[in-house]
């Protein structure tokens, strides 16, 4: 977010302009739908391997770990004070994007296929640009409105082959994945007053450890019961690709993104996962796209560009 002229990365350790920030802001938000885009497959094979719950233990004993050692290391301590309040907040924002979103992208990944997966999860922004109007959060632009309404429509055409074979497993998949995207808009609209007022590295490490513990616990049964012997470095590699990098470095990435350039702006260049996911899917597992995909992916790229660099109108006074 813009505090006057200049504004401090909080938790990053240095200050730039406003214009510097927004800057490197929106080239680290292009990095991290990167990075994400080629976690659906990299996820995808860990969690045939491990299974979701399986997964999910392993997730959610490394990144509460990670985030006492983030807090420590630049806040001073493992547990920060925090007024009560805030700490609630905290643990609800914990809840609803690590125990339920996370919790829920797995089984629908797992169900699901990573270009699929990366689709539905596109949705997010219209639902996070509702949940913004409702709240009153931040006031919507009509460029910005037709932008993300051009890129659902590319989104529609990349599930419309699926829906019309009827592929049962694949569209339960779709469905939960679905719910997941409601709850990850949820989620980055909650978060923003706290990413305000404590930085990103005090709400991302209450929020990991309020809501990651629950699921780790829940885990264990199956955590214990996973073929870990089987991962081999390829496999370990994976792993920290997936939680490390993309899970607990994006959510801290993420975060501030939003906090620099406001959720309504940051929220559309989720369409670009699709087709990067897809791209990814294509070199890694060999998954095939048909025209009407790659027509979709096309519409939705248009979407995100015209969301993104349409030129403002000023709003009359």
């Amino acid at each position: 977010m813009r505090i006057g002229g200049a504004c401090a990365c909080h938790g990053f350790g240095f200050a730039l302009n406003a214009k510097q920030q927004n800057t490197l802001a929106l080239v680290a938000a292009f990095m991290l739908i990167l990075i994400w885009g080629a976690n659906f497959s990299v996820q995808k094979y860990l969690l045939d391997t491990l299974s979701p719950s399986g997964f999910l233990f392993a997730r959610y004993l490394i990144m509460p770990t990670c985030a006492l050692i983030m807090m420590r290391i630049t806040l001073g301590q493992f547990f920060p004070p925090i007024a009560r309040k805030d700490l609630f907040e905290l643990a609800s924002l914990g809840f609803i994007g690590h125990s339920l979103h996370v919790g829920i992208v797995c089984y629908g990944i797992h169900l699901s296929t990573p270009f699929s997966s990366s689709v539905i999860l596109a949705c997010g922004p219209i639902f996070t640009l509702l949940i913004l109007r409702w709240k009153g959060h931040e006031r919507l632009q009509r460029y910005q409105v037709l932008g993300v309404s051009v890129a659902f429509a590319g989104v529609l055409l990349f599930l419309s082959e699926k829906i019309m074979k009827g592929d049962m497993r694949a569209t339960g998949g779709d469905v939960v994945l679905f719910i997941a995207a409601v709850l990850f808009s949820y989620y980055t609209v909650q978060a923003k007053p706290m990413l305000e007022k404590h930085g990103n590295i005090l709400t991302m490490g209450y929020a990991t450890l309020w809501g990651g513990l629950p699921v780790m616990l829940l885990s264990i049964p199956a955590g214990l019961e996973a073929p870990w012997a089987t991962l081999g470095v390829q496999g370990w590699a994976a792993m920290g690709w997936s939680i490390l990098i993309s899970a607990f470095g994006g959510w801290l990435v993420w975060g501030w993104v939003n906090q620099v350039r406001g959720v309504a702006k940051t929220a559309p260049l989720m369409y670009l996962m699709p087709p990067v996911a897809g791209l990814f899917a294509w070199a890694i597992t060999g998954e095939q796209y048909t025209a009407t995909k790659l027509a979709g992916a096309a519409i939705a790229l248009f979407g995100v560009a015209y969301t993104q660099f349409a030129p403002q109108r000023k709003n009359p006074s």
